[in-house]
C-alpha cells in the first residue's frame, strides 16, 4: 500500500497535548505557519512594522500582485484593523506560540516547522523560538546532500513537509485554506481518526480573543482557545463545494468503511 511504504507506521496512538519531551524526542508536533511575504503581503493586514513594512508590502504587492493592486484602485480596500477583526490575517508566529501554549504544549515539546521562509526571518520567529526552543525544519533534518534532489522541485519539498506533518502527534495549521494544510487534515481525518489530531484556530474567534488581552487572566485565555480549538476538531459533513481531500468522510464518500 503506497501509504504504508510512504508514511510507515509513524501514526501516533495518543495526542501529545499537555506532554513534554520527556516522552522522547521522536514525539513531535508539526507546525504549517503560512507567515510567507507572499501571504503577508497578498492580506493587506499590518503586523506593527510600521511605515517600513507598509512600503516593503506595497512593493512587494506592485511587483507581485498587479491584478489585486489595480483592484484596490477601484474599489478601496478594507482598513487592516477591520481585516483583522474578521480573521483574515495570517496569524503571526508570536500569535501561534501563543495557542500551542494555552493548549498546554510546554516548552520541551519538538516543533517541526512546515512551509517557506517566515517573512522578517529570526526577528519575527524571536516570540516563538523563545517560547518552543526545539524548532526543526526539513533544512535542518536533512543533510545539503539529503536535500539537494528536492531543491529545484517546489512540489517535491512540499511533499517532504507533507510527510513530516502526516506523521506528526499533532498537526497545527494557522491558515486551513492551503492546499498542503488541506491535504494533511483530510489524510489524517481519514487514516487517524480520534488518534491525529488536527489544530484549526477559528482567526475570527481568535482575533476577538486576542484583542482582549490586556483584560483577560492568562486561565480564562486558555480556556476560550481550548474551547474554539476542540469545535474546530469536529468532522462534519463536507459542504457543497468543500474539497474531498479536506474533508474525505462524509454521507456521500463511499470508498472506505468504519
Amino acid at each position: 500500500m503506497l501509504d504504508k511504504q510512504l508514511l510507515g507506521d509513524f501514526m501516533s496512538n495518543a495526542p501529545l497535548i499537555g506532554n513534554n519531551s520527556s516522552r522522547g524526542s521522536s514525539r513531535y508536533v508539526s507546525l504549517h505557519l503560512r507567515f510567507e511575504i507572499d501571504m503577508v503581503a497578498y492580506s493587506l493586514c499590518e503586523f506593527g512594522g510600521g511605515e517600513i513594512e507598509r512600503k516593503e508590502l506595497q512593493d512587494y504587492r506592485e511587483n507581485h500582485f498587479p491584478i489585486l493592486v489595480e483592484r484596490l484602485k477601484n474599489t478601496g480596500s478594507v482598513s487592516p484593523a477591520e481585516l483583522r477583526k474578521l480573521g483574515r490575517c495570517p496569524l503571526t508566529p508570536e500569535e501561534a506560540g501563543l495557542v500551542l501554549s494555552s493548549l498546554g504544549f510546554r516548552r520541551g515539546t519538538y516543533i517541526y516547522l512546515a512551509g517557506s521562509q517566515i517573512y522578517g526571518g529570526q526577528s519575527r520567529m524571536q516570540p516563538f523560538t523563545s517560547l518552543y526552543p526545539n524548532v526543526v525544519t526539513k533544512e535542518g533534518l536533512l543533510t545539503p546532500d539529503e536535500l539537494a534532489p528536492f531543491r529545484n522541485f517546489s512540489s517535491q519539498l512540499a511533499a517532504l513537509d507533507f510527510i513530516a506533518c502526516a506523521t506528526a502527534d499533532v498537526f497545527a495549521i494557522t491558515d486551513s485554506g492551503s492546499q498542503l494544510s488541506s491535504l494533511v487534515s483530510g489524510y489524517r481525518i481519514y487514516y487517524g481518526g480520534a488518534n491525529a489530531p488536527t489544530l484549526r484556530p477559528n482567526k475570527e474567534r481568535l482575533a476577538a480573543i486576542l484583542s482582549e488581552n490586556s483584560t483577560l487572566r492568562w486561565n480564562d485565555f486558555s480556556e476560550r482557545v481550548r474551547k474554539m480549538i476542540r469545535e474546530g476538531q469536529k468532522v462534519r459533513p463536507r459542504g457543497t463545494g468543500r474539497s474531498v481531500y479536506r474533508l474525505p468522510r462524509s454521507p456521500e464518500c463511499m470508498c472506505k468503511g468504519k
